[in-house]
């Protein structure tokens, strides 16, 4: 089933399976997979939670309104999911083909929570006053309609919302080198007789 999955895309269900220990749940629900988005950190769907003033705190807190904490047990292993959570798994793989994406990340991770309304996870975000519609847009948002995505990532904070750039994700990680030469911000050439030389023979 993760055989498409990005290496964040498989911690995060690896931080779903413990947080669903943590409360004591033999099953791992979109509450977990929430958590597990949030606890992982550095992925896209971390970096638009963040955006949106959502920490693992608030969603904990909340997650504790709506799902009780189960008895004290020793529970190992890999969790069932639930009918629920398996939904999501299905809408974020149907919204990484609609995006063209042939990769699994975070970001269709959180995609798919959204379409998944009934559930906790949902619920979690709603009651924490955020729309559904609104976080879907700051992903899309993010991603440049499907332009960039986690696989491009090499670090960095995502683009502040709003963005009218078509590449919003290369904008944030990488440097436009052609307009740091017209604000004269490169590095000088001068002096460096020796390595213009170098490169001169290599092209």
């Amino acid at each position: 089933m993760y055989e498409r999955f990005t290496d964040r895309a498989r911690k995060v269900m690896q931080l779903a399976n413990q947080e669903a220990q943590r409360f004591n749940h033999e099953y791992i629900g979109t509450e977990h997979i929430l958590l597990g988005l949030v606890k992982e950190g550095s992925g896209v769907a971390a970096n638009v939670l963040k955006n949106l003033d959502v920490d693992l705190r608030k969603i904990r807190l909340e997650v504790e309104k709506i799902v009780q904490s189960g008895p004290d047990m020793v529970t190992m292993g890999k969790l069932p999911q639930t009918p629920r959570a398996k939904k999501v798994i299905e809408y974020a793989m149907e919204e990484a083909r609609n995006l063209n994406h042939n990769y699994v990340g975070t970001e269709h991770l959180l995609l798919g929570l959204l379409r998944e309304q009934e559930g906790v996870a949902a619920q979690v975000l709603m009651n924490l006053g955020l729309k559904l519609e609104d976080v879907r847009d700051e992903v899309l948002n993010l991603l440049g309609h499907g332009l960039e995505g986690e696989e491009a990532q090499t670090g960095g904070r995502a683009s502040s919302k709003g963005s009218k750039s078509k590449t919003p994700a290369l904008d944030s990680f990488g440097r436009d080198l052609t307009e740091l030469a017209k604000q004269g911000k490169l590095d000088p050439v001068i002096g460096r007789e020796t390595e213009i030389e170098r490169v001169t023979q290599v092209l």
